[in-house]
């Protein structure tokens, strides 16, 4: 993981270098992601800012993300931090918006967390002349699409979209992120409580990442049983369902 790490330090360094930009913004959420790619920032050198922006956040989520800051600011001198509570900024947008008892609901406002949050990180990134620095990592952005778009898909550079989840992990062992954070569950922390990403995919990412790799090697679902299969559909129906986020904005070309 040296030699990953490493990379990934020199490519946002000669990117923020090639924009001009001043430093690096990132969200911290307690999870494994964040924590990485904040690390990694960290370790360019430039002036990283992270920021805690929890929303109605579980208790759990919330002592993980200030552990994690407490260990980046206690070996990188060139990070800071700050808190922003967005949950009275959440609660009046509810008041604000019609009640409805649609299935959809719940979702929609838990998106519309992600973009509350994604509307601070480009405040402070305007603010300080800063880029906002994606987490995301390569089985959510471009297989299932588990992100919010416009939400946590808002960013200007991804330095993890091509890293499994599974790799994400190994490379937190190497930077030596707090155990904390690598053994508990992965979660979006979108809707107040502990659910877990698993509880939403109904998969695990060890699972998802083995159907990626059977569909790039063409593989379909009659090529399995039981679980296999299973899993196998989980992740065809969520890989076309997202294609809206994965692919670019569609353009209407205008015949002259």
């Amino acid at each position: 993981m040296e030699k990953t790490a490493s990379q990934i330090i020199d490519w946002i360094k000669n990117y923020a270098q090639q924009a001009r930009v001043k430093g690096l913004v990132i969200g911290i959420s307690g999870g494994v992601d964040s924590a990485v790619v904040s690390t990694l920032c960290a370790r360019t050198g430039l002036p990283t800012l992270c920021l805690e922006m929890p929303i109605h956040q579980a208790e759990s989520h919330v002592s993980r993300a200030e552990e994690h800051i407490s260990f980046l600011k206690a070996h990188y001198p060139n990070v800071t931090n700050l808190r922003v509570d967005l949950t009275p900024v959440f609660d009046q947008f509810v008041v604000q918006v019609p009640l409805t008892d649609k299935a959809t609901y719940e979702m929609a406002l838990a998106n519309t967390r992600a973009r509350l949050r994604m509307t601070t990180l480009y405040y402070f990134a305007g603010l300080e002349g800063y880029i906002v620095v994606g987490t995301g990592n390569k089985i959510e952005d471009f297989g299932v699409g588990f992100f919010t778009k416009y939400g946590d898909g808002g960013v200007d550079i991804s330095p993890i979209a091509d890293l499994m989840k599974s790799e994400v992990y190994k490379l937190g062992e190497y930077l030596q992120i707090p155990q904390s954070i690598l053994k508990a569950k992965p979660s979006d922390g979108l809707f107040g409580d502990d659910r877990s990403d698993e509880d939403q995919l109904k998969a695990t990412y060890d699972e998802l990442e083995w159907a990626m790799l059977q569909t790039e090697q063409g593989h379909t679902a009659e090529a399995f049983t039981g679980r296999q299969r299973e899993v196998f559909e989980i992740y065809t129906h969520l890989n076309r369902a997202n294609q809206h986020k994965m692919q670019p904005i569609p353009i209407c070309k205008i015949n002259k």
